[in-house]
């Protein structure tokens, strides 16, 4: 899997006994906070992925849904979604200020209609899909491959279950062990932080709590379009401006990014090195909470670059499925490990992906379901 947003970052060693995460003068290494799928394993997975990505009719989940919208051989699932109704309209879709990578795909902006729905006011947190794992035992692609993606600043681990960098974004560590329950590593208990998203899930991972669920992934533009809050054309949900001025000039911060020198110092002028409970920073216009920052979240659509011109070329658009085929599925929201000098994906029109396999301490989702 090729990542869609590849760029140089040039930095230099750290000094005194960091982990190899460090980057070295002039090293090709991608622009994408997250690392690029997984490597090849004779376990591996797929998904299927055949149709729009919703869970009903996908292949390869170990969870299906029942035709009375319930999980799997049980009744209505324990876990209550708290729905934020957003209400039918049409919005400017895409990044109106020309600041996204190329490559990502963010232009040109272009008019959708959505239909009413409701969304998680939250990504969906450690406890949450603890309930779904204890109601269905169903096993996590990082749980089935052994290993997965952690921050190396972030790591809970024996050195001997640390394997070695991920190709292109060298911050990342392979860890054994590390999964939903385990998100930093062995040595990590999702029980510590049941508040917090859950993180080391893959899209096929989402799918399967959906299908128990009885809901969906937000298509993108659902996505964007919640994440807005009814502001038309922002960069943020809260406005324009990254950060707000206390009245004796103290910063603000409005969301869970990387403060500092990427990836080697995180001054956590915010509050958290990884991630943070799912309901903390203010909500936007709609009430939903960090769709800027803490982690990626998963989308229903294939990701392509030029998808955006194709949709301009309608008109408006209503309720766009995304494209039938792409280079991996669609991530939203940036997460905590973004940082205006290299990923400033943390906007609203931002847009990246990753491989369905896929799955790293900085990406989990929230769920939809009909108006």
């Amino acid at each position: 899997m090729t990542h869609s947003c590849c760029g140089t970052l040039k930095g230099s060693r750290p000094a005194g006994g960091q982990p190899p995460a460090a980057i070295c003068e002039g090293e090709q290494v991608s622009s994408c906070c997250t690392p690029e799928g997984r490597p090849a394993t004779d376990q591996q997975v797929h998904a299927g992925n055949a149709g729009a990505g919703n869970a009903a009719g996908h292949a390869g989940l170990s969870v299906h849904p029942r035709s009375d919208g319930t999980g799997a051989g049980g009744p209505v699932p324990a876990v209550a979604h708290d729905d934020v109704p957003i209400p039918a309209g049409t919005f400017a879709m895409g990044d109106p200020f020309g600041e996204g990578y190329p490559d990502d795909g963010e232009t040109p902006v272009h008019q959708v209609r959505v239909s009413a729905f409701r969304i998680d006011a939250t990504a969906v947190s450690n406890a949450a899909f603890a309930a779904f794992v204890d109601a269905t035992g169903h096993r996590t692609e990082s749980e089935i491959y052994g290993t997965s993606a952690v921050f190396h600043l972030a790591v809970q681990a024996d050195k001997r279950d640390i394997l070695g960098t991920a190709t292109g974004t060298p911050w990342w560590l392979n860890v054994r062990g590390a999964d939903w329950a385990h998100p930093s590593g062995p040595k990590s208990d999702w029980r510590d932080v049941p508040d917090h998203p859950v993180v080391q899930v893959s899209h096929t991972d989402a799918l399967a709590y959906c299908a128990w669920a009885g809901r969906s992934l937000p298509t993108e533009a659902q996505w964007e379009y919640a994440a807005r809050g009814g502001l038309a054309q922002a960069r943020y949900p809260w406005g324009a401006e990254l950060h707000g001025t206390t009245a004796d000039g103290a910063t603000i911060h409005h969301c869970n990014i990387w403060q500092g020198t990427f990836p080697t110092k995180n001054t956590c002028g915010d509050g958290y090195l990884t991630t943070a409970p799912v309901r903390t920073f203010a909500p936007n216009g709609y009430g939903l909470f960090q769709t800027s920052g803490n982690v990626w979240e998963w989308c229903a659509d294939w990701f392509l670059p030029k998808y955006y011109k194709s949709c301009l070329a309608r008109g408006t658009v209503e309720d766009p499925p995304g494209p039938t085929i792409g280079r991996g599925r669609v991530m939203r929201g940036g997460s905590y490990l973004c940082h205006d000098s290299y990923c400033n994906r943390y906007r609203l029109a931002a847009r990246s992906s990753n491989s369905p396999e896929s799955a790293s301490g900085n990406c989990g989702f929230r769920t939809v379901t009909a108006g």
